[in-house]
């Protein structure tokens, strides 16, 4: 890999444990250096059109048959609002653009046909109310994540149903299909263009890292109403959660958490039955040292539920949230003083909380997995958890729009600061926890055993497995990374973890990628965990159009793609449902 702003073609790059170290000093060289600039990503943020639809595709190339299903994603689209009180409103942070949700169904061609595979696409906006309350009203002090100045609702203006009065949340970060629990309009989703052909989705809700949900039609994409966690148990009244939740692989069954403020911050983690839609509350963690803390994700293995308390700590106890109106703001200065904290909770026995550990000051956005095996002395069993890690918080303000579309020289100014290049790259970690078979949580924190850390450009953010390894040991990662060539991101990256090697399919100039999605060949042979497809909306820049782009997760080689004459916007994160005779 060698450091430059030519024009760059799409290839396929092997690079092993021996190229670490060359290629993280070759994106920090592109970063100090600009590189980015010839890496238009503005497209992808602004003047984003619906598609109602549904539209066909043209496919170059070719897309399995046996990938067919429903393709959702979900994330910001447009950051600013024209014709308020004040003139055009600009929202600050990504993570507060509106909301806009997009399905590609994947159709196979008819039995015993010569056809090939379509792709349908369709997209819908989630927040026509909240624009046309901000076009009469204005900004009503709602809160979210990070605006600057006069607050208007957000990803995370979210907290808002708690604090404030308004039009329902703006929700856009994860997709999730037939939540247990909850009183939806259900249907079963049929594909349009291939009688019998059912995707088995039901009802579609979409999560942030708050209470509220947002339902939508699985169809036609438009909101159906809102829930809040509160109509699964009576004690979910706290205003933040988590936007991935965990499902257990096998039973169906929901887990997440609901953060409280007050005194001390109390974590409830909770199970929603896929069979009953009954919810339990399987932990109540409320402790000084539980501080109140932005977290994005968690893990879940076949006995325990693991939340890691990252240093994203709000300030006073939480309160400050509402004092800032937003919560970025209200996230205290990193210090390395701060270590992340590790709650350990039995989901099988009723144990509750059975151990404590504690890691370095950091953060993740995202964990991978985590799996479990029996500890090599017998007594107790070794608990696996793996995360796309930061050494500090500088990621949150990385993601301002100023510093993503380099205005006013913003992104320029960001990385000259030498923290920034030195250590602003995610790193895929895995560590080790030890559960004795006597677990108790008296003693003091344990510190795990950090078993693996592989920096950028070898592993990246947005990670996805193979859904089939879910609470098993796996061996692959796919994520997006960072190559130092975007103010975004530039790779699609599969990261064997047991051969510490990376397989790049590195994007062409002004391709942007956006999460890949492994979708599983039906049938493939025990132990091939990378037998399959992924799938990335990716946005060519220049020509401002993007297209659905279908790899092989062997090799990384490009298969086929769906073109759009659009620009699809860039989102964060999307779920595959496969469809197929008879599923429901």
């Amino acid at each position: 890999m060698t450091a430059g702003t030519a024009r760059l073609p799409a290839v396929t790059v092997l690079r092993t444990a021996e190229d670490e170290e060359t290629d993280l000093e070759t994106f920090r060289e592109n970063r100090l250096k600009g590189a980015y600039d010839e890496w238009p990503n503005e497209a992808g943020f602004d003047g984003l059109t619906e598609e109602r639809g549904p539209i066909e595709l043209k496919i170059q190339g070719e897309i399995p048959a046996w990938a067919a299903g429903a393709l959702y994603r979900t994330g910001p689209g447009y950051c600013k609002v024209e014709d308020t009180p004040n003139g055009t409103y600009y929202i600050s942070h990504w993570f507060d653009g509106l909301a806009h949700t997009h399905k590609f169904d994947i159709i196979p061609p008819e039995p015993e046909s010569s056809g090939s595979t379509r792709v349908l696409y369709s997209s819908r906006r989630q927040c026509d109310e909240l624009v046309k309350e901000i076009q009469t009203s204005g900004p009503q002090g709602r809160f979210t994540f990070g605006q600057r100045r006069d607050p208007c609702v957000g990803l995370f203006g979210k907290v808002m149903s708690v604090f404030s009065r308004g039009t329902g949340p703006n929700v856009c970060v994860a997709v999730n299909a037939n939540v247990p629990g909850l009183t939806s309009s259900e249907k079963t989703v049929q594909g349009p263009a291939a009688p019998g052909h059912r995707n088995g989705v039901r009802s579609v809700w979409l999560s942030t890292d708050a209470n509220p949900l947002l339902e939508i039609d699985p169809d036609t994409l438009e909101p159906v109403g809102t829930a809040r966690q509160d109509k699964l148990h009576p004690d979910l009244t706290g205003p933040l959660s988590c936007a991935h939740a965990q499902r257990d692989p096998e039973t169906g069954d929901m887990f997440n958490f609901n953060l409280g403020f007050g005194r001390t911050a109390t974590y409830r983690i909770f199970r929603v039955s896929a069979a009953t839609g009954k919810t339990e509350i399987l932990a109540s963690i409320s402790e000084s040292q539980a501080r109140p803390a932005y977290i994005h994700s968690f893990f879940l293995s076949k006995s325990f539920v693991v939340l890691c308390v990252p240093s994203t700590h709000l300030g006073l106890n939480g309160l400050k949230v509402p004092w800032e109106r937003n919560l970025l703001d209200a996230i205290e200065p990193f210090d390395e003083s701060k270590r992340c904290r590790w709650y350990f909770v039995d989901r099988l026995q009723g144990k509750g909380l059975v151990a404590t550990f504690e890691t370095p000051a950091g953060f993740f956005f995202h964990s991978t997995n985590a799996f479990e095996e029996p500890s090599a002395d017998g007594d107790g069993v070794d608990v696996f958890c793996e995360a796309a890690s930061y050494q500090n918080l500088n990621i949150l303000t990385n993601l301002y729009y100023d510093v993503l579309l380099n205005r006013d020289d913003a992104a320029n100014k960001f990385w000259q600061h030498g923290d920034r290049v030195k250590n602003g790259y995610a790193s895929l970690r895995r560590y080790r926890f030890r559960i004795p078979n006597n677990e108790t949580t008296e003693n003091a924190p344990q510190e795990p055993e950090l078993l693996l850390s592989i920096p950028a450009p070898h592993a990246g953010e947005l990670p996805t497995i193979n859904p089939a390894y879910l609470t098993r040991r796996h061996r692959y990662v796919y994520s997006l990374s960072d190559r130092g060539l975007s103010t975004l991101l530039d790779t699609i990256v599969k990261t064997d973890a047991d051969a510490r090697a990376a397989l790049m399919w590195q994007c062409p100039r002004a391709h942007t990628p956006g999460e890949p999605i492994f979708v599983p060949r039906p049938g493939a042979e025990a132990g091939a965990e990378d037998d399959g497809v992924v799938l990335s909306v990716v946005l060519d820049g220049t020509a401002q159009k993007s297209y659905l782009l279908c790899l092989d997760a062997r090799t990384m080689t490009e298969l086929g793609r769906a073109e759009c004459g659009f620009v699809v916007g860039l989102g964060f994160h999307g779920i595959h449902a496969p469809s197929g005779p008879g599923m429901s």
